[in-house]
């Protein structure tokens, strides 16, 4: 709150007119004390009870409070702008970022100043705007964090499925393991954390590239090599497949990365986006021989809760 100092103020030695004339300026010169404010006809004994008495400190209040405003709406753009440079692939043109935000060119112009400062955009060549570096500092310290929060949701995976659960996450067109909780079986799955692997041959790859419009995009530029002599190897074979993913809800690499490992996957959600995937992974008979529908149930439940405890804690 702004003091009453810098605002208005309040002095009962100052008449309407605020000079030394009238009864205020007589008292003085006779001596006489000014009249207290009951005297003036005004109760200040509590203005906290009565904010009507006194106007200076609720004026004070609320040009704060629409300061604050103003600086919560100015992150709440900024926010704005970095989304939709993601949403464009890392990089957009001024009128692109318009269009996705609905802001106005001045006020996007102003933020996109203030991120070009701070290394958070950067302006390429062709005068368009692309994602700065100074966001890898921040995302890799996220993606760290993230692994720390999963692994109590990963471990009830291993508790309930007794193999191994791991969570992974899309980095441009690879899949990245960014945490695991071992099964406690002696026979058990491995994937090292920060492993990268292609996304068509494994079910956290589908899992995560299900519900995205570049699925194609991302197969054709990393090409589709054959894992094992089950490897999905045709983009419109691949595609089918994605649509069969989103009709279930889950996954499946039934030894398409590595021959005698089967693994199940679901995506975990911030609100209608997929942002990482999570699975059990095990020799193919042992996951065979588990009732699938209620793996995958488990799985998705076990994941709503990790997104919901990520996104709206």
């Amino acid at each position: 709150m702004l003091p009453v100092a810098s605002g208005v103020q309040v002095d009962a030695s100052q008449g309407g007119g605020g000079g030394r004339s009238g009864a205020s300026g007589r008292r003085r010169q006779r001596g006489e004390a000014p009249p207290g404010p009951r005297a003036a006809g005004l109760d200040l004994s509590d203005t906290t009870e009565n904010p009507a008495c006194w106007d200076g400190p609720r004026i004070a209040d609320d040009t704060a409070k629409e300061e604050a405003a103003v600086s919560v709406q100015s992150v709440d753009r900024a926010l704005d702008v970095l989304e939709a440079l993601s949403e464009q692939g890392g990089q957009a043109g001024l009128s692109e970022i318009a269009a996705m935000t609905g802001l106005p060119y001045g006020t996007i112009h102003r933020l996109l100043q203030t991120l070009l400062a701070r290394g958070y955009v950067r302006q390429e060549s062709d005068r368009r705007y692309a994602l700065g570096g100074a966001l890898v500092r921040i995302g890799g310290a996220a993606e760290r964090m993230l692994a720390v929060w999963a692994e109590p949701y990963l471990a009830r995976l291993v508790e309930l499925s007794g193999e191994t659960a791991n969570l992974a996450v899309l980095e441009g067109d690879y899949v990245v393991y960014v945490a695991q909780v071992p099964s406690p079986r002696r026979l058990r799955m491995f994937a090292e954390v920060g492993r990268r692997v292609l996304p068509h041959s494994t079910a956290v790859g589908k899992a995560l590239l299900a519900g995205r419009d570049d699925a194609e995009a991302v197969f054709r530029r990393t090409g589709l090599p054959r894992r094992t002599d089950r490897t999905i190897t045709a983009v419109g074979e691949l595609l089918e497949e994605l649509g069969r993913v989103r009709a279930r809800g889950y996954a499946l690499d039934l030894g398409e990365e590595e021959s005698g490992v089967h693994c199940m996957a679901v995506p975990v959600h911030d609100g209608g986006r997929t942002f990482a995937a999570m699975s059990v992974s095990g020799p193919a008979e042992r996951i065979d021989a588990v009732d699938r529908e209620e793996l995958a149930a488990m799985l998705r439940k076990v994941a709503e809760d990790f997104g919901t405890a990520v996104f709206h804690s």
